[in-house]
């Protein structure tokens, strides 16, 4: 059978593969059209009275680690008793790699509207206090129309910073936002830095605050702005509770009306404090105790206890690596400079298998006597640098110190047997 052929010109299939690609181009608006949620705030016009409020709320901490600190949200009231709170705290577990990207300094957390009837739930016995804004309405609506874009699915992921950028400087820099930077903080009573306050609220928390000493370097350590300490929600509430801002050529208070949502003690759903025993300062005085003991045992006999320096040299080396990884590879801002490099680094490696080399003998004790060196000269002048040392730094860099003296120690009384027997 024979068949007829018919070409298309070229300029025909040109024309036809343009057309099917505005086509395409246009589904693809059409469907991401169809997938944006109705703005509810669109019913709402300018000017109509108490048509829209905007609180600032406030949860006190919790148990968890990461609860500790509290959290803020900012709610958009409606008049009929419903409203949206919008979270900045959003975070998932189960994403890939969160604990790397995490470590990494890739903390992409999310802002969430939800209705205010989940406002309370998960938030059992912790104290949640609502404080609704003096906002006219034109302010509330910029407000409501700024929470509601920046949740949309393409806006709502933001790089998330512990101190600088979280759950409770967001809603704060949308109130300033809201009401044309015009809000008056009460002047700051006390210089504080952001250690400081890490260490009152991780109080009762004696291995969370001794991990923030070992990981977060000097960045904490200076002294900062009223406004900077806002990063904890219940300091930020306390601000605006006492701020001014201009609401039609007078100076007004910032909050109108404060509601307890839910009772609970100001100092928050924490646990009691560490027991004495388990403190990290206890457990780490037990292993130099250890340490100094082996070692005395160890110079009697000339002879140094190989196993005890891989166990102990091999745990400070992979602290090492993961302070390596925070100081030279992770983002974080507060993780460099980290003077506590010096003392606990990949380096240990050395130690913890050299030892079990005769022919690197000489090489392992230049680097115990370099290492000695290097922790003595660290804990005479630890004073005058800019970081602050947890307590329990202290057994942990003597342990290092006690088992570099020993080394030094033997290695020089073989050396003198050895001269004797000759």
């Amino acid at each position: 059978m024979h068949h007829n052929f018919q070409f298309v010109p070229k300029y025909k299939m040109k024309k036809l593969a343009l057309t099917i690609l505005c086509l395409i181009i246009c589904a693809t608006i059409n469907a991401q059209q169809s997938f944006i949620p109705n703005n509810p705030f669109s019913q709402y016009k300018e000017g109509v009275s108490d048509s829209i409020s905007v609180s600032l709320i406030t949860y006190y901490p919790g148990s968890m680690i990461y609860e500790l600190y509290g959290h803020a949200g900012i709610k958009i009231g409606f008049a009929n008793g419903s409203g949206i709170l919008y979270n900045y705290g959003i975070f998932d577990f189960n994403s890939p790699n969160f604990l790397y990207r995490f470590i990494k300094g890739e903390t992409d957390y999310m802002v969430k509207g939800y209705s205010t009837d989940y406002l309370l739930r998960g938030y059992t016995g912790r104290r949640v206090i609502e404080q609704v804004l003096n906002l006219s309405q034109r302010q509330a609506y910029y407000a409501a129309e700024y929470l509601y874009n920046e949740a949309l699915p393409w806006n709502a992921t933001y790089r998330y910073n512990y101190v600088l950028d979280n759950c409770s400087t967001r809603p704060r820099d949308v109130i300033e936002l809201a009401t044309g930077g015009t809000i008056q903080y009460p002047p700051m009573q006390d210089t504080t830095t952001f250690r400081k306050i890490m260490h009152h609220y991780n109080a009762n928390y004696a291995w969370s605050q001794f991990g923030i000493d070992l990981a977060l370097g000097t960045g904490l350590d200076r002294t900062i702005t009223y406004r900077e300490q806002m990063f904890v929600p219940m300091i930020l509430m306390q601000a605006c509770s006492e701020a001014t801002f201009e609401l039609n050529g007078q100076r007004v208070p910032l909050v109108k009306e404060t509601i307890i949502l839910n009772e609970g003690s100001e100092q928050g759903n924490i646990l009691p404090p560490t027991p004495r025993w388990a403190t990290p300062m206890c457990i780490f005085s037990i292993l130099l105790a250890i340490t100094i003991t082996i070692s005395i045992f160890d110079c009697r006999r000339k002879k140094v206890s190989r196993w005890f320096d891989t166990i102990m040299y091999g745990a400070f080396t992979l602290d090492g690596l993961l302070m390596f990884f925070l100081i030279f590879i992770s983002t974080h801002e507060a993780t460099s400079p980290n003077w506590n490099g010096v003392w606990i680094n990949p380096l240990y490696i050395l130690p913890a298998t050299l030892v079990w080399i005769n022919s690197a003998k000489r090489v392992l004790y230049f680097y115990h006597f370099s290492n000695f060196a290097v922790l003595f000269a660290l804990l005479l002048s630890w004073y005058w640098i800019p970081q602050v040392a947890h307590p329990a730094f202290l057994p942990l860099i003597l342990c290092s110190v006690v088992r570099s003296v020993n080394y030094i120690i033997i290695s020089r009384k073989q050396n003198i047997d050895a001269t004797q027997k000759q």
